[in-house]
Order: structure tokens, then sequence, then C-alpha cells
């Protein structure tokens, strides 16, 4: 692959300047474009072979872009907090925003070339890695992130070269440089990483995120390169140019066509036994108890999503769970419409950022199933957007699953009769008042959107790491026992 790379790619000193000359006004033109519409985010992965001038080329980039609007991720070896959480989750905490270039250094791609060229994956393991990777670069293309991914190929000999130019007699740099692969010593070593990286950028070259591959031999060619190549990107964000997804989601069912209903198939007159109730809490509380403060839970992360209709329960749920936690170890994250920031990031940004280290527990009062519930009945999502929502969710809930994280989600549901009765006692209590919005009971109208949704919701996202679990919750009190009984059950099960 690729071979057009190892000829001679050379430039002058008047060629370069000349180019330089052209390609600033250009880059700056095109950069507050894109920073004005605050329409598209873009993300620049330098990636290549130590001595390429990885390094050189950032700097190159800050001083012919206005650095106001750059900014430089760069990842090394995992810190605690970092290995305290699924190993995307640093990347996501860090995700450029619209209007902006982020300059990336060790990306999402280093940790598993180097596991692959370290033979710690196997082939199996290795694509089953690039084909996740490959949804993922797709995800944020359609949700406004345009990636630049780039290779600096040197040969090894040179690069080696320029690596020993650089070090003084006691090993130290004389000037700052990137190096990323310095455990790989020894030509075979080298050989093999090499390989790992041809195999991951034949593969994970796509046509909304391909690799571009620029000789790094002559410093003068090699940014110019990289500068037209940004330059393209920047242009491309700014122009709007749509994503062509690699594979479509299945279209959606006609409006008209009868499906069935999960709640239909829920017994929702099920009640709790007055008598026992108490003791029953208790006895679940403090099973709950036990679970989260074992030693074994401290390699483990607990996720709670709890959906349902509007007055269902959950917040008095929650506060029967949370009764049990330790106060230190757990966050409520109340979920509601996305402010500015959150919407100048790709949509799961927020929920990624509120992923508990291990050890702790996170409960989400709505959560990032909005998107395929309130956005697509409301129309605030179009269709091919909330149903590629399905496959990134399950993609993100995967995630987590393989990472050591439990993740229970709940569907609290009642009947129509019984919300209406919940919405007048909101009404007649002056302390209850603050839950009932006018939403709430326009909501009333899409009953059977809502229940189509959620149908859908369920069949396509209850997987074997993260499956659903429906909440008869006319009678408040069995759904608190349901829950906790099944929150319990499964942790002590994992």
């Amino acid at each position: 692959m690729f071979e057009s790379a190892r000829l001679p790619h050379v430039m002058t000193r008047e060629e370069f300047d000349a180019v330089e000359a052209r390609l600033r006004e250009r880059l700056l033109d095109a950069q507050f474009e894109v920073a004005e519409q605050k329409r598209a985010a873009v993300m620049v992965l330098i990636n290549g072979s130590d001595g390429a001038g990885k390094g050189e080329v950032v700097n190159r980039l800050y001083d012919w872009l206005d650095d106001h609007l750059v900014e430089t991720l760069s990842y090394g070896a995992p810190t605690d907090e970092e290995r305290a959480r699924p190993g995307s989750w640093r990347y996501w905490r860090d995700m450029t925003a619209k209007g902006r270039i982020g300059l990336v250094l060790g990306s999402w791609h280093h940790r598993l070339l180097r596991n692959r060229a370290l033979r710690r994956l196997d082939k199996n393991a290795y694509d089953n890695a690039l084909e996740e990777m490959i949804r993922s670069e797709e995800m944020l293309r359609l949700e406004g992130v345009h990636l630049l991914k780039i290779w600096l190929q040197m040969d090894d000999d040179e690069a080696q070269k320029r690596l020993e130019k650089l070090r003084e007699s006691n090993g130290a740099l004389r000037r700052p440089a990137v190096i990323e692969w310095g455990e790989f010593e020894g030509a075979k070593a080298r050989a093999r990483l090499v390989d790992a990286a041809l195999e991951m950028i034949e593969k994970t070259s796509t046509g909304d995120a391909p690799w571009a591959v620029v000789p790094a031999a002559d410093p003068r060619y090699r940014d110019a390169a990289v500068g037209d190549l940004l330059l393209q990107t920047l242009q491309a964000a700014a122009a709007g140019v749509e994503a062509s997804p690699r594979t479509r989601a299945v279209a959606a069912p006609a409006p008209d066509l009868p499906r069935p209903s999960l709640v239909s198939a829920l017994d929702l007159t099920k009640r709790h036994d007055p008598g026992t109730y108490s003791q029953e809490l208790r006895a679940l509380q403090r099973r709950l108890t036990e679970a989260t403060t074992a030693k074994s839970f401290k390699d483990r992360g607990l996720v709670l999503v709890f959906e349902g209709n509007d007055a269902a329960g959950k917040g008095g749920t929650i506060r029967r769970v949370r009764e049990a936690l330790d106060p230190r170890r757990f966050r409520v994250h109340g979920v509601s419409a996305p402010t500015d920031e959150e919407r100048a990031h790709p949509y799961l940004w927020r929920f990624w950022r509120s992923v508990p280290r291990r050890g702790d527990v996170a409960i989400f009062d709505r959560s990032w199933y909005g998107r395929v519930l309130v956005e697509r009945v409301e129309g605030f999502a179009a269709q091919e957007d909330w149903m590629r929502a399905y496959q990134e969710i399950n993609d993100f809930e995967r995630q987590l699953g393989e990472t050591g994280y439990l993740v229970i989600k709940f569907w609290l549901a009642i009947s129509p009769d019984e919300q209406l009765r919940r919405f007048q006692d909101r009404e007649a209590k002056t302390f209850k008042r603050y839950k009932l919005t006018p939403d709430d009971w326009r909501n009333r109208e899409k009953w059977g959107l809502y229940e189509q949704a959620m149908t859908e919701m369920v069949d396509r996202t209850s997987s074997r790491l993260a499956p659903w679990t429906l909440i008869e919750a006319n009678d408040k009190k069995y759904a608190r026992l349901k829950v906790l009984r099944a929150i319990v059950e499964r942790l002590e099960s994992a």
C-alpha cells in the first residue's frame, strides 16, 4: 500500500515560500468561516513514526492558524483517573467543539495499534476493534466532526537517524520531540508496528474518514502537504458537505402500520403486599448496600438508566435506590434539553463525560435514549439521525459492559388513567406543582407515538450486556421493589 509515499517528495525553499503564502491566507479564511458558522468541528489526527516530525507539524499549524481557535489534545499512557473509566472516555471528555480545530497526538488508533504490534490482540480481536472504530468515526462525522487522519510516512532507518541527532550523549533530547513508540526497540519490533499500521490504515480508511499518508522525509513538503489537506477539510466543513454513511439503517415502519406495544403486554394492576412492603424494602436496600461496598465492586461501575412515562414515579424510585448508596460514591444526572455547549459537541458527548469511575454509581433520570424517544416523537431529530442512534447507543453500552460496567435500564410504565390521576394530584398540591409542565399535558396527546417509539427502542437496544427491564408502575411501591430487586440480583450475579 501507498508505494508512492516512498518516492522522493522534495520542495525547494522558494517553492515552499510561495505555497506557504497562499496556504496561510486560505487556511485563515476557511478557519474563520468554520468558527463563525459553529456548524462543524475539525480534528486532525497526527500519527506516524517517531522521528517523522509530528511535533513539528503541530507547531507549523499553530503558526498558520489563529491559535485562539486551536487546541492540542495529546494522549500517552492512561492516568489513574483514565484507567478508572472505559478507554474511550478520555477522548470523549476532550472532544473538540463545533467551530474549533483539535490537533490530536496519540489518538484512539494509538492504543489499539500498540496492542496489535505487541501481539496482545489476535487478528479476529483486532478486526472487530477496527470495525467498531469505523462505526465510531462514522457517528462523529454524522454529528458534525470532520476527521483528518494523517500518517507521516518515513523509512525506519531515516527515522532512527533523525532521533539519534536529537539526543545528547546521555540520551536527553536537545529539543522537544513527540516520542510515542519508544518501547518498540529493534528493527523487527518496529517492522511489526509498521505492518499493523498498514493493516489499520487499509481497513479504517473510509469514504468519509480516509487516511492520508504523507511522505515526511522532506519537512517542507511534509508541512505543505498537511496544510493543504487541512485546507480541504476546513473548506468541506465550511461548505456543509454532507456525509454519505457507509451503511443505512432499516427504514422505519409506515405510520399507519399497526404494531403491538410492549406496554400492552404488561399487567399494570400488579400491587405490592402492604403488610410486607417496609420489610422487603429494607432488606433489598441492605443487599444493595452490601453489593456496592463489597471489595469486588471496586473493579466495576454501575450505570442505572430510568426512562418512562411522565409521572411514572422515576424520582421516588431513584430516591429509594440512592438511600442505600454511599453518598460519596454516586451521582444522579437529571437529563433535560441540551445546553449550547452540549449542542456544540456530538450527541453522546455529555453522557460519556458522566460515566463514573469504577467503584462508583451513576443514576440517569432520563438519558441518551431521548434521541429515540422525545426527539423522535417531537421531530427534533431527523429520521436518519434517530435511526442510526440505535447502533450508536448499542456501541456505547457495549463499551461500558466490556470494560467492567453494569448497565441496568428500566422503563416505568403506567396507564393513561393513572397518569391523569397523578397529574391532577400534582395540580392540587402546592409542593408538587413544579413537577407539572404544559409539555406534560401536551405529551398525553401523543401517547400512542411514545408507546410505539418505546417498543422499537426496547426491541433494538435490549442487548445481552444491557437488557431492559419493564416495570409495572401503576403501584409505586410495587415498582420500587421490582427495581431494587433487579439491581441487587444483577449485582450479586456479577
